[in-house]
């Protein structure tokens, strides 16, 4: 009698790396419930860090302070892509961690080196224990956080097409919002490539994908073909 082959896919741990705007949230997540892969937005464990400090009254342009007190709060990651739920010290901060006043401030938050090593042994330890793999997207994935993952992707994209997004409308948007929305996003990838600790930067081995002509189903395609590959490798 024919067997037939109910052996599961490979467990893979994939990184996706890339500056804001590039998509990396809509298509890990995407990825991840496709594939049945956890999913982890390392970005919202800084922002719940900042929110943090800022609740708390710590000066968060004071770096001594912030690493001070990096170790006080508890920080949950949910792993499922179709809620990834965060919180902190218990309470549900998944709508907080969003906030302006936290946007501006977690690049200062996340360039302390105390806060980088709290969390990247956090990431760590998420995507050592997911059963049938993850798929994590940050700035420094690929290349500190998980330098041993099965596969690393690179999203990138054009300014424009990055601020449009950002905006979150590809069309009709103000010309001077959208110019202004670029000026914070070419800020933010400055701070974020030149911090000493963990700099966004693209891993040599990572597969680059430029998203500026791609809608979220294509980048999708292209993201679980790199995976399916992967897996079928293993």
């Amino acid at each position: 009698m024919e067997t037939v082959d109910r052996t599961a896919p490979a467990a893979v741990i994939v990184a996706i790396d890339g500056p804001a705007g590039t998509g990396k949230s809509s298509t890990s997540k995407a990825v991840a419930a496709r594939l049945g892969l956890g999913y982890l937005d390392t970005g919202a464990q800084y922002r719940a860090i900042t929110w943090w400090m800022l609740s708390n009254g710590i000066d968060v342009r004071d770096a001594s302070a912030v690493a001070d007190a990096a170790g006080k709060p508890v920080i949950v990651s949910g792993t499922d892509p179709a809620a990834p739920a965060i919180t902190v010290d218990g309470a549900d901060a998944a709508g907080p961690i969003r906030s302006q006043e936290v946007t501006g401030a977690v690049s200062a938050v996340s360039a302390v080196p105390e806060v980088r090593t709290l969390i990247t042994d956090l990431q760590r330890s998420i995507a050592k224990e997911a059963p049938a793999g993850i798929v994590v997207e940050g700035r420094d994935i690929g290349s500190t956080v998980l330098p041993d993952a099965d596969l690393k992707i690179f999203l990138t994209a054009s300014p424009e097409v990055r601020a449009a997004r950002r905006s979150g409308e590809l069309k009709g948007k103000d010309a001077a919002d959208l110019a202004a929305t670029q000026a914070a996003l070419a800020a933010r990838d400055a701070a974020d490539s030149s911090r000493k600790t963990s700099p966004l930067a693209k891993a040599e081995d990572a597969v680059e994908v430029d998203t500026s002509l791609l809608n979220l189903d294509q980048v999708v395609e292209a993201v679980v073909a790199l995976i399916e590959e992967k897996r079928a490798a293993k």
